[in-house]
């Protein structure tokens, strides 16, 4: 197993990022040792990601890996966005446990009836603490900081996320891309693994979470450190 994140299952070290392939990293990992689950995965639809081809053939067969790993780590709860097309495709792979709220105001997405101001979350496994509503408010706001990532989510989708769906101490994402989901962990106190294939993503990650201790936004760092100041 990665010895970085050994040491955040240990409880040695707060947090990390990892570049890999997640199906690889995950299989490393001991059963039940995170809290959480929580990511956004790749929806087949032809993003421009910078490492992951998102139109694949073995699709299906490729998210039925991925959530039997995840579920098999998790000792609580997995929680995912599969977009509504991929709906069914879920239903088939695994019933799950619930289907909870995305609500996006004020969202310029379309769809058949018009405008599209939500999106389900996919949850399996348990819930262990946390509660609350299942519907979770964060509108769409574009992110300066944000810029190299063509998907980010809103950082109020994983602050809502992480207390509803779980009580625990260590979150997990397997797909963290530009680490949304990380940096609401450490903002809530948790800890947090990240796991993408890209590493520019992963440095973008990163950076986020020095954001958070620093104060300093992550385009202004960035700045500073290329002597534009």
């Amino acid at each position: 197993m990665n010895q970085a994140i050994q040491g955040v299952i240990e409880g040695t070290s707060p947090g990390c990022i990892i570049c890999g392939d997640c199906l690889d990293v995950l299989s490393e990992m001991p059963d039940g040792c995170v809290d959480l689950v929580l990511t956004d995965p790749p929806y087949n639809l032809g993003f421009d990601y910078d490492k992951y081809e998102d139109v694949r053939a073995d699709y299906k067969q490729w998210c039925e890996d991925w959530l039997a790993k995840c579920c098999r780590i998790s000792s609580g709860a997995v929680g995912f966005t599969p977009g509504h097309q991929n709906l069914a495709m879920w239903q088939l792979i695994k019933q799950p446990t619930w289907i909870a709220c995305w609500w996006k105001p004020a969202s310029m997405n379309h769809c058949p009836l018009g405008a599209s101001n939500w999106e389900p979350i996919c949850v399996y496994g348990r819930r262990v603490g946390g509660g609350g509503c299942d519907v979770v408010r964060a509108p769409v706001i574009v992110d300066s900081n944000l810029e190299g990532h063509p998907c980010p989510k809103p950082i109020k989708w994983a602050l809502g996320c992480i207390p509803l769906l779980s009580g625990g101490d260590l979150i997990l994402d397997p797909f963290c891309g530009s680490g949304t989901t990380c940096v609401a962990a450490k903002m809530l106190g948790r800890n947090y693994i990240g796991i993408d294939i890209s590493e520019d993503y992963c440095q973008i990650a990163r950076d986020r979470l020095k954001a958070v201790d620093s104060a300093v936004p992550v385009k202004e760092a960035r700045a500073g450190q290329m002597g534009l100041f």
